[in-house]
């Protein structure tokens, strides 16, 4: 089913997102859509997924010119989008989830079993059973996309759909993707990884501050053409640490720790980082890594083995402890568990600091230090948003570098990194990047935790394997290899 958008329109009370922004993508094809964080791409999908009203412009949907009242118009026109934040009810059961809002439907014995057969049929399993709120990013990713398949639409858009996957997964899903548009659906993808995109769509729109400046096939394209027309520039691709590693900062000896289900997640795991080094930790989505994090953050219990930064042991401390121990800790979930969404920047930013000088003083708040706190923090870390706006209302590249400016922000000893630039454009990826590679060179232990390999090769010194649960390989840079560490993930043999 075709579908364009015709000099669309949107402002919001801080900014204009879209300025006559256009865009069509055909029936058959797998068309990519790229752009900076907060250059207007998914604002403009959520226009054509009814969750926006558009100030001006206009939408063809199958030849026939629309307007939505609701996300449920756009539904029923056969139009279905995955959100880079997820849109599940987090008590509910995957398959209560994926039959949610179908009308006469309900997760009986016959809907599970075709449930099954989709997720089977789609190479996107999951276990239908268990609450959403015990799935990892990666396994919730996959409900998302079930829940598109499951009411048939036509129109497929995903916003950042490989970002939460391993590549393996994420291979198989882009192959899914390929064969969902040959079956005739029009598949929109927005992204920001380049090569990838160049390897699955058929035509790349990429837009720059509201627009659309130039759609092309993307076999006509390059890496490096795409990226200028997004920023300008190339960033410098990632360089490693150069310094040589210095003691023991972070130690994991025989770490046992459960997960939601109580039953162990983490099963007698050993791990060091050193000052000035970036330890690589790879995993597929599922396998302790999330659980683990949380465990060295104080989030999540530790039934046995010992936790110790610069020698001193935190099993049983507290979250404030181990931040007081020098832990800068950025979480999978930047929303749920990094920010309060209802605070400010300038709030968010001192999150860790409100009750230290010179941000409390006899037990008040200045609001002087913290906005000199803020803006300083945003200008060291390059995040251009006004200190007093609402978290709520920043893109979500804009919230990952917020994130990372609190943490990075405090001289911390150790850092923990959860997925550190999941759902980021090139140039805030290069940025990131950029951050922890000067945190290591400055002596921090940092430990990097993501399911996007390229990301952990380009900027581990060592790299961990872990499958159900166990660190299954170690491996020094000099021993770094794609199809090794795949099949380590797979849990293949060391």
């Amino acid at each position: 089913m075709d579908v364009s958008l015709e000099k669309i329109r949107k402002a919001f009370p801080e900014t204009v997102a879209l300025q006559e922004a256009s865009f069509a993508a055909r029936t058959g094809e797998v068309h990519a859509l790229l752009g900076e964080n907060g250059a207007g791409k998914t604002t403009l999908m959520n226009v054509l997924a009814g969750l926006y009203r558009p100030d001006a412009g206009t939408i063809w949907v199958g030849g026939r010119r629309r307007e939505w009242r609701s996300p449920a118009d756009a539904i029923a026109a056969g139009i279905g989008m995955v959100h880079q934040h997820f849109k599940l009810v987090p008590s509910l059961r995957v398959s209560e989830n994926l039959l949610l809002g179908t009308r006469g439907a309900w997760a009986g014995r016959r809907e599970v079993a075709r449930l099954r057969a989709l997720a089977r049929e789609a190479g996107l399993r999951v276990d239908l059973d268990a609450p959403v709120w015990q799935l990892s990013m990666g396994e919730r990713q996959k409900v998302e996309l079930l829940r598109l398949l499951w009411r048939d639409a036509r129109v497929l858009i995903l916003d950042e759909p490989t970002s939460v996957l391993t590549p393996q997964e994420g291979e198989a899903l882009l192959g899914t993707l390929r064969a969902l548009a040959r079956a005739g659906r029009t598949v929109i993808v927005i992204s920001h990884k380049l090569d990838e995109v160049l390897r699955y769509a058929d035509r790349v729109t990429v837009m720059r501050s509201g627009r659309a400046v130039a759609t092309l096939a993307a076999g006509e394209a390059t890496a490096r053409d795409l990226a200028s027309l997004m920023v300008g520039h190339v960033p410098p691709p990632a360089v490693r640490p150069g310094a040589a590693p210095g003691p023991e900062v972070l130690v994991v000896d025989r770490l046992s720790v459960p997960g939601d289900r109580r039953a162990l997640a983490v099963r007698d795991v050993s791990l060091t980082v050193r000052a000035g080094e970036i330890v690589g930790l790879a995993g597929v989505a599922g396998n302790g890594q999330r659980e683990l994090a949380e465990a060295v953050a104080g989030l999540r219990p530790i039934v046995a083995g010992r936790l110790r930064i610069g020698g001193r042991s935190l099993e049983g401390a507290s979250v404030r402890d181990r931040l007081a121990s020098g832990l800068a800790f950025i979480p999978e979930d930047r929303q749920r568990v990094g920010l309060v969404g209802d605070l400010t920047a300038a709030e968010n930013l001192i999150l860790k600091r409100y009750h230290r000088p010179p941000i409390c003083r006899r037990g008040l708040l200045d609001p002087r230090a913290i906005r000199a706190h803020a803006e300083e923090a945003l200008r060291r870390f390059g995040v251009t948003v006004p200190p007093r706006a609402p978290v709520r209302t920043l893109s979500g590249g804009t919230l990952q570098r917020l994130l990372v400016a609190r943490e990075l922000g405090e001289n911390p000893r150790v850092i923990v990194a959860l997925s550190p630039t999941r759902g980021l454009d090139v140039r805030a990826t290069a940025l990131v990047h950029h951050a922890l590679q000067e945190a290591a060179r400055s002596g921090v232990a940092v430990l990097v935790i993501s399911e996007d390999l390229d990301e952990l090769l380009a900027l581990a010194d060592r790299l961990a394997v872990m499958h159900e649960g166990r660190i299954s390989a170690v491996l020094a840079r000099s021993q770094f290899d794609r199809s090794r560490i795949g099949y380590l993930m797979a849990g293949g043999a060391a």
